[in-house]
């Protein structure tokens, strides 16, 4: 029994004949009657019977109608959901970002998408990158943005951009200069992630270099959010390290901040299922993603400099 059979059977039923439900659908009249013959057979009863030149239900298609239109009802709704979906009139995104994106990227991505698409329900998640790498091979997220590196086992992975990491200082003095992975083994450190220590990205490429080096790393405070890393900086307590675009976008009231002699970057990357295509939805909310990421590279660029106050 297919959604075919039933749709032709609902046509004849209206028209009172093959005929009349050909040239309502734009087929031919033998095309209907072997379809109707073909679900008559399945069910093993007739659903019609001749009167006259037309056609009349039996018992047991007086039966099956009402049955008919519920299904093709219901197929109808579906439709119609889906299509909700494909035009971004409804539905939800789960989406995950980069724990430190909260500081400086979320709110406007999720300004950007509701003005634009204000009937889709949005779920932005932010996490370290390796939970939401988790997340999204799990299913529980539909796609994200990531800091690299990340295990991309089941994943599809583009990257978007690379975005410089800067000290971040109350002391000029110690900024004098770019800023060395020695000279940052001796400074106060403050890190943010605490809960994720090393599986973090960022502090995977401090602790490589600084092994390359030869020097270890050992932070005075760790803290969970870079809000609290640039407070605790800003009284004073020490060093922390943030993406540009974040003092770009916070300002660096009170603090002064510098790159590193090497740079170091933030490799920013899309990551969704390999097995499961991007909704619309999600496709949408990329190229959001993406001008917005543009935007915030201008303004790290027009900020400019190695060592800045914003008094």
């Amino acid at each position: 029994m297919t959604i075919q059979q039933l749709t032709y059977f609902l046509a004849t039923v209206e028209h009172g004949s093959f005929s009349g439900a050909a040239r309502s659908l734009f087929l031919t009249q033998p095309s209907i009657s072997e379809q109707i013959r073909q679900l008559e057979g399945e069910l093993g009863i007739a659903l019609f019977a001749r009167a006259g030149r037309g056609l009349v239900l039996t018992e047991a298609g007086r039966k099956f109608r009402p049955e008919a239109e519920r299904v093709i009802a219901d197929v109808e709704r579906a439709r119609d959901a889906v299509a909700e979906v494909r035009d971004l009139r409804g539905g939800t995104l789960g989406f995950g970002m980069f724990g430190t994106a909260s500081a400086y990227l979320i709110a406007d991505l999720a300004t950007d998408f509701r003005k634009k698409y204000p009937d889709v329900r949005l779920r932005l998640v932010g996490l370290n990158s390796s939970e939401v790498a988790d997340q999204v091979r799990n299913a529980t997220l539909e796609a994200g943005l990531v800091v690299l590196p990340v295990d991309d086992a089941g994943l599809d992975l583009r990257v978007a951009r690379l975005e410089e990491l800067v000290v971040v200082s109350r002391e000029q003095s110690r900024l004098s200069d770019p800023v060395t992975i020695e000279a940052l083994a001796e400074a106060p450190l403050i890190l943010y992630d605490a809960q994720y220590g090393a599986n973090d990205p960022m502090r995977r490429q401090l602790l490589d270099r600084a092994q390359r080096a030869g020097v270890t790393l050992r932070p005075v405070i760790e803290v969970e959010g870079i809000e609290a890393a640039v407070g605790l900086a800003r009284r004073g307590l020490g060093d922390t390290i943030v993406p540009r675009a974040a003092i770009s976008r916070q300002g660096a009231r009170g603090l002064h901040f510098s790159s590193f002699s090497e740079p170091l970057y933030d490799t920013f990357a899309f990551i969704a299922r390999s097995d499961a295509p991007l909704s619309p939805a999600a496709r949408a909310f990329v190229e959001i993603v993406e001008r917005r990421l543009d935007r915030l590279s201008e303004a790290a660029l027009y900020a400019g400099g190695t060592s800045e106050t914003d008094s």
